[in-house]
C-alpha cells in the first residue's frame, strides 16, 4: 500500500509518552486515499468499473472509491479505498519496559459473605499503624497484605515476565475461601493460586492486546494517533463454601446412607432383639422354628417309597416341647384279606401297602 510520511499532529508527544508506559506501538494517521496492496484477494483491476464503489474489502483498510489506480510498484493496477494512512504494519515499537515493570503493585480488594451463617470476611487486616503502606503479599507473614508485585504474580503463574510482556497475556488470580465455622474467625483465611489463563501455544488467540486512538484536527484535516497496547490483564476468580455442625442433617445423612448399603434393618433387628423388654415377643414374630424329620437308613416306609418312585411318607408334627425329638412315623401292617370272599365285591385297599413288592402292577 502507498503510505505518505506523516505529518505529527498537535498532542502527539503526549500519547507517545502514553503509548509508551503500555508496552505499545504507535502510528500516526492522516486521511487521504490509500492504493490497496496487490496481495489482497480481488484488489488488481484493469478499468474504474472493476472496482464497485462503496464496496468494502476486509483486508483493504477502507471503503472503494471506484478508482483503479497504478500500484507503486510495477504495472499492475488495483481499486483505491478511501482510508487511515499509513496503514497499520507494526513497525514502529514503543520503549519496553520489561525491567521496570516487574515492581510495579496491585492491590486486590475481596471481601466474602455467607448470609446463612452470618458470617463475613476480608482478605486486608484491619490496623491503624499505616500497615499498608510498607507491605507485600506474603503467604507465611504477610497474608492480609494483598499488595502483589506483577514480577510475583507472573512468576508463581510459572511465566516468564520478558516474553510476557512482549506479546501481553491474561493471568487468573483465584481466591479460594474454605471455611468451617465451627473454629474460631482466625481459621477461615483466603488462600491465593495463579495461573495463566490465554492459550499462550495458539498464535491466532494467544496474548493479550488491544488498540485504542486519539483524534485531532488540524487545518481542517482530521488526524488520529492510534495506540496498540499490549499488557497484561489480571482477572480475579474468588471461589469458597463455608459449613457448620448441625445434629439434624447429621442424622438424616447418616440414615441414609446405613439405609443404602442395608445395614439399617440389620441394626433395628439387633436393638429390638437386645434392648427391648419384649424381645422373646418380637422373635417368636420375626422367626419360625422347623423341626426337620430324622429317618433311620432302614426304615421300611421310607425304603418302599423309594423303591415305588414315590415321595417319602410325611414326617409327624414337633412336639409342643421342644427338648422331646421327633420320631419318624411308624405305619401300621396292612389288614389281612381272605382271598376266598363271597361274591361281594371285597372293599377297596392300597396296592402299596397290600403288595408291598408291587406284584400286583404286574
Amino acid at each position: 500500500m502507498a503510505a505518505a510520511e506523516p505529518k505529527p499532529p498537535a498532542g502527539a508527544d503526549a500519547a507517545r509518552r502514553l503509548a509508551g508506559g503500555c508496552w505499545s506501538a504507535l502510528w500516526d494517521y492522516e486521511t487521504p486515499k490509500v492504493i490497496v496492496s496487490v496481495r489482497v484477494s480481488n484488489a488488481t483491476c484493469d478499468l474504474d468499473e472493476d472496482c464497485v464503489s462503496g464496496q468494502l474489502d476486509m483486508l483493504g483498510n477502507g471503503l472503494r472509491t471506484g478508482r483503479c489506480v497504478p500500484y507503486y510498484q510495477g504495472s499492475a493496477k488495483t481499486c483505491e479505498v478511501s482510508g487511515w494512512c499509513p496503514v497499520e504494519d507494526g513497525a514502529s515499537v514503543s520503549q519496553f519496559l520489561g525491567k521496570m515493570a516487574p515492581n510495579f503493585t496491585i492491590l486486590i480488594k475481596n471481601s466474602i459473605h455467607y448470609p446463612k451463617f452470618q458470617f463475613s470476611k476480608g482478605n486486608i487486616e484491619h490496623r491503624k499503624d499505616g500497615y499498608l503502606k510498607h507491605c507485600t503479599f506474603d503467604e507465611v507473614s504477610d497474608l492480609y497484605c494483598p499488595i502483589f508485585k506483577l514480577g510475583f504474580i507472573v512468576e508463581q503463574a510459572g511465566e516468564n515476565f520478558t516474553e510476557l510482556a512482549h506479546t501481553g497475556g491474561v493471568i487468573g488470580v483465584v481466591i479460594n475461601w474454605d471455611c468451617d465455622l465451627d473454629l474460631p474467625a482466625s481459621k477461615c483465611n483466603p488462600k491465593y493460586s495463579f495461573r495463566r489463563l490465554d492459550p499462550k501455544h495458539v498464535p491466532a488467540s494467544s496474548g493479550y492486546n488491544f488498540r485504542f486512538a486519539k483524534y485531532y484536527k488540524t487545518n481542517n484535516s482530521t488526524t488520529r494517533t492510534l495506540i496498540k497496547a499490549y499488557g497484561i490483564r489480571i482477572d480475579v476468580i474468588v471461589h469458597g463454601q463455608a459449613g457448620k455442625f448441625s445434629l439434624i442433617p447429621t442424622i438424616i445423612n447418616l440414615a441414609t446412607a446405613l439405609t443404602s448399603i442395608g445395614v439399617g434393618s440389620f441394626l433395628c433387628d439387633w436393638i429390638l432383639l437386645t434392648f427391648m423388654n419384649k424381645n422373646k415377643v418380637y422373635s417368636h414374630k420375626k422367626f419360625d422354628k422347623v423341626c426337620a424329620p430324622r429317618h433311620s437308613p432302614g426304615s421300611w416306609p421310607v425304603t418302599l417309597a423309594l423303591v415305588l418312585g414315590q415321595a417319602p411318607p410325611p414326617a409327624p408334627p414337633c412336639p409342643a416341647d421342644p427338648s422331646q425329638a421327633c420320631q419318624a412315623l411308624a405305619v401300621p401292617p396292612p389288614p389281612k384279606q381272605m382271598v376266598d370272599t363271597p361274591a361281594s365285591e371285597p372293599p377297596w385297599q392300597d396296592s402299596t401297602l397290600a403288595d408291598p413288592r408291587g406284584l400286583a402292577q404286574l
